[in-house]
């Protein structure tokens, strides 16, 4: 079996995540860690050491990833990420790092893995592209690591095919309030949403002559994001280095 341990195990995600690892066979849950205290939950990064933790699920705070990360090659434990917050700068320093293996992913929904590699395949026919996500309004980051990717891969693909950043929009567009239009990520509108009633969402609105196709992924609960998570803590040690994205373990 492996030894599990979960950081951020007191918020609602963390603690989802220790009831699946508790719930697998194949999988023993020997540590929870977070600052905040409770029953049964260590305060201490360092509590990973006497438990023999050899994977470690990370849904913490942005501020504080990369440096439990850092904690976590250095001791020699593979880390899972989920929190969001890494930047592309960030993810670099990491790869320079040794001593584990590191997954991280800005969406463990298969379901929402399967959005952006269908996005993918939609970017190289229509020119137009926005991206709309809507989330619970105690989420910290915006926007969400999902719709970061989302938007990076369809610019990814515009480039390759030789499409001009941006789509079609004009070139002489004006906001008449500031913000109007969304954040500008790759020349894609990244729109977020932050309400009660939501948990996670994401709409993807493509654009060509004469017509529009929309894609969306609705995570009702926080249990859409267990098989992948699972599915990472079970690989991570397979993959040396460091590895993005849950596509990266599916069959796409």
């Amino acid at each position: 079996m492996t030894k599990v341990a979960v950081l951020g195990a007191a918020g609602r995600m963390g603690q989802t995540v220790c009831d699946a690892v508790s719930a697998d066979p194949e999988l023993e849950l020997v540590v929870r860690v977070d600052p905040s205290g409770g029953d049964g939950i260590e305060t201490s990064i360092e509590s990973l050491v006497p438990a023999g933790a050899e994977v470690a699920v990370d849904f913490t705070q942005p501020a504080s990833v990369k440096q439990n990360i850092q904690w976590l090659l250095s001791n020699g434990v593979h880390a899972v990420v989920g929190t969001t917050g890494l930047s592309p700068a960030d993810v670099d320093e990491i790869r320079a790092l040794s001593g584990a293996n590191v997954f991280i992913a800005p969406n463990f929904s298969i379901g929402a893995v399967l959005m952006m590699h269908v996005s993918k395949q939609i970017a190289r026919y229509m020119g137009s592209a926005e991206v709309i996500e809507m989330h619970h309004n105690q989420k910290l980051d915006a926007p969400s690591g999902t719709a970061l990717k989302t938007a990076r891969e369809i610019e990814a693909v515009w480039e390759k095919v030789g499409r001009p950043p941006g789509g079609t929009s004009h070139p002489d567009e004006k906001e008449v309030v500031q913000g109007a239009r969304g954040a500008d990520v790759e020349g894609v509108h990244v729109h977020s949403v932050r309400m009660l009633g939501g948990e996670a969402h994401q709409e993807v609105i493509f654009g060509a002559l004469g017509q529009t196709l929309t894609i969306r992924h609705d995570a009702m609960n926080r249990s859409s994001y267990m098989p992948g998570v699972l599915l990472a803590v079970k690989s991570v040690a397979s993959r040396p280095g460091v590895t993005v994205g849950l596509e990266n373990l599916l069959d796409l």
